[in-house]
């Protein structure tokens, strides 16, 4: 058993040649006591990233295996996450986009020591940097102080932003039989934490291993959250995906569904400026459970609406940050 693989690396990428690279690199960095293997899925991107891969694959042969697709998958609907992951050996999965990238060698090391001495844990992450289209570090997904497991509930109602896509890594016998409320989600990483969840334990390391890019043209999130009809039908399917879930489950977390519904809609109305809704009854509940940052942002919108929107016309003029 001595070239077997334990870890499948799975990256899908699409117009990522600023960034692919990177991304390659940090794979190529991992420090391992085991083999593992990089599978990437270039959805026919119409810029140079399909070249930087070769180059990679002529180096690395044996590591690096993709798939160069001459259609665009992900806009006929098919899981292309699912598509690149079904050719995996490894025991597990690790997931990481092309324009994002692992900071710390030891990243595949430390999640395969955790879940080998830890048969019952189904999900392992980790903290991450988020960083723009430059490399500079803006924010980060740190959900916790401190290694912590997290439950099902908290999974639910943290969101698809309560981890980073790329410190996701879990048992590959995981990927047979994901359920409906999964395959209906218009995004894959959120039902996909929450399944995990559900299947046993959640781990999470609190150490920085990964940065998460945001801002890149053409990824989900400046495509979809720039235009408000775009992020209203988001947040729509995404309440379609809890209420199967809600069904999946037999109603069992019917409290943290709806709770994480509400914040939705709380979201959607702080985007369309309904300001004054937000005082009514129903919302207050969930005002009380955002940070403080989060509460001080919202009550400077609404009695000071004026300034918020001089604000936005000089960043959007000056390019601020």
């Amino acid at each position: 058993m001595k070239n077997e693989i334990l870890v499948s690396v799975s990256c899908i990428t699409f117009n990522h040649e600023k960034y692919i690279a990177e991304a390659l690199e940090s794979f190529i960095m991992q420090k391992t006591r085991f083999n593992y293997e990089i599978l990437i899925h270039d959805d026919a991107s119409t810029d140079r990233t399909a070249d930087i891969i070769r180059e990679y694959e002529k180096k690395y042969p044996d590591l690096i295996k993709p798939i160069y697709q001459k259609e665009n998958q992900y806009s006929k609907d098919v899981d292309v996450d699912d598509l690149n992951t079904e050719r995996a050996e490894g025991k597990y999965i690790a997931l990481c986009e092309g324009d994002d990238y692992w900071t710390d060698p030891l990243k595949l090391q430390r999640q395969v020591d955790y879940l080998e001495s830890h048969p019952d844990c189904t999900l392992c992450v980790h903290a991450a940097y988020i960083v723009n289209v430059m490399g500079r570090k803006i924010k980060s997904v740190r959900p916790n102080v401190g290694n912590k497991i997290f439950t099902i509930e908290e999974i639910i109602e943290g969101g698809g932003g309560l981890f980073a896509t790329n410190t996701i890594m879990y048992p590959r016998c995981l990927d047979a039989g994901k359920p409906d409320f999964y395959k209906k989600a218009p995004v894959t990483d959120y039902p996909l934490t929450i399944y995990l969840a559900l299947k046993g334990k959640v781990y999470y390391i609190d150490a920085y291993m990964a940065a998460y890019r945001k801002g890149v043209s053409g990824s989900w999130t400046t495509t979809e959250q720039s235009n408000l009809e775009k992020i209203i039908k988001h947040v729509d399917n995404t309440d379609i995906m809890l209420d199967d879930l809600n069904e999946h489950t037999k109603y069992q977390y019917n409290e943290a569904i709806n709770n994480k519904k509400s914040l939705n809609r709380f979201k959607i109305m702080i985007a369309q400026e309904r300001y004054e809704e937000l005082k009514e009854e129903k919302f207050k509940s969930v005002f009380k459970k955002l940070g403080k940052k989060e509460k001080t942002k919202i009550l400077i919108k609404q009695y000071f609406p004026h300034t918020v929107k001089i604000y936005k016309s000089l960043r959007k003029k000056y390019r601020l940050k």
